[in-house]
């Protein structure tokens, strides 16, 4: 299957959906006010999104493998950041979960793309 755009890309919509709860769950009540870790929160998880989309239009296998996993870093960097942010209460138990659950399954997505460009004879234009 030929995906034409990033947007076409599973893994840009679930990252673009983690980066709509990450603002919705820092947009209240103490996280607000937290300014330094909302900021920080929400670069991490708009980054994930970000080099999905860089490196997929970057042309070359290699190089989006390369912005994969920095996305996959960022997805890490938004699952540490969630239980820091319980930690401290900016969290309920629920969303917690919803973010752990949503960053495990993006981050494993990100590695079975990454394991299929791999192994991939073709090395240009995305073909998935």
């Amino acid at each position: 299957m030929k995906v034409a755009k990033f947007e076409d890309l599973e893994i840009w919509q679930e990252a673009r959906d983690l980066c709509k709860i990450v603002y919705e769950v820092s947009s209240n009540g103490p996280f607000w006010q937290d300014f330094k870790f909302r900021d920080q929160i929400r670069a991490s998880s708009g980054s994930i999104m970000d080099n999905i989309a860089e490196g997929f239009d970057r042309g070359g296998n290699k190089e989006f493998m390369q912005f994969l996993s920095v996305s996959r870093g960022s997805c890490a960097e938004v699952r540490s950041q969630s239980y820091r942010a319980f930690d401290v209460k900016h969290l309920t138990k629920e969303k917690l979960d919803e973010l752990l659950k949503r960053t495990d399954t993006l981050s494993r997505k990100i590695h079975n793309l990454m394991q299929h460009l791999k192994n991939s004879n073709i090395k240009g234009p995305k073909y998935l």
